[in-house]
């Protein structure tokens, strides 16, 4: 099964089960997937975590209800998953911009999200450039954190841990301490599994170092992997993600290659990354 079917079907079952209380690692399980991967393909090629499109969803189906029904609102409140009313309250005006007693009252419009279809293109109109390589294993040094990609965390703290990264001057650092191979700043995005649950992501900004690490500073190995290189060419962010959304809806469906499963990463040369001819990569480990 392919990654755009494991989706579809995944959305189909998010869809069948809308009401319950569904896990994004029960997803994931339906479909035979990491929560980690499960999760990051999803939010890039719908631009929304799973948790929000079911929250999307059942708030669209509320609203529904209370134009078409005489249905109490503190029952539908509890029927799509709020504790209380005034949680419910909350999370509708801040979807539909009305309270639930005011588009009862049809008093203004309500945002409707419909259930997702995952449409690809596999025309290939922009070409991509890429190379397949053999790496041996390599140590990165660097700072990391950990996020929750379950409740969409890391989609909102990532670009807040570059933004600190960037006004402290911890990127000038590593750029100093770049004496391997790989050349530039890394985003490297790793599962983690010492949670003791699914779901967590270990995000590092560190550089390709040989050596011992500066006090202070943490080191992983990257482990020896054939890897896909895509170049990104145009500047931050928005060439890295349409690049990402790129491998996801058109390479990877197109290819017989899957990835591994281990460390993802971005790499950022020391130049501007926000001109128009900025160059970048993403290195993809391949099975």
């Amino acid at each position: 099964m392919s990654w755009i079917e494991s989706i579809q079907k995944a959305i189909n079952f998010i869809e069948e089960h809308l009401l319950e209380n569904i896990t994004i690692a029960q997803i994931a399980q339906e479909v035979n997937a990491s929560v980690f991967h499960f999760q990051r393909t999803f939010t890039i090629l719908t631009d929304m975590s799973i948790a929000d499109y079911i929250r999307r969803r059942r708030l669209t189906l509320a609203a529904q209800e209370l134009m078409n029904t005489e249905h109490k609102i503190i029952d539908l409140a509890y029927k799509y998953g709020y504790e209380t009313p005034e949680a419910f309250t909350k999370a509708f005006r801040k979807q539909h911009y009305v309270t639930p007693r005011e588009a009862r009252k049809r008093q203004g419009a309500l945002q409707s999200y419909n259930r997702l279809i995952i449409q690809v293109s596999l025309k290939g109109a922009e070409p991509m450039k890429y190379k397949i390589v053999e790496k041996e294993k390599f140590q990165i040094v660097g700072i990391k954190r950990t996020y929750n990609c379950q409740d969409g965390e890391n989609t909102r703290e990532i670009p807040l841990f570059w933004q600190e990264v960037n006004q402290n001057g911890f990127d000038y650092q590593l750029f100093q301490l770049n004496n391997g191979n790989i050349h530039g700043v890394l985003g490297v995005c790793v599962p983690n599994t010492s949670q003791g649950q699914k779901g967590f992501i270990d995000y590092w900004i560190a550089t390709d170092h040989v050596g011992d690490a500066e006090e202070g500073l943490l080191t992983m190995e990257v482990p020896a992997s054939k890897w896909v290189i895509f170049e990104v060419h145009g500047p931050m962010p928005d060439a890295m993600q349409n690049t990402w959304k790129q491998i996801y809806s058109e390479w990877l469906p197109s290819n017989s290659y899957e990835p591994a499963g281990t460390a993802e990463l971005e790499v950022y040369p020391n130049e501007d990354a926000y001109g128009p001819d900025a160059y970048s990569e993403i290195w993809i480990p391949i099975k």
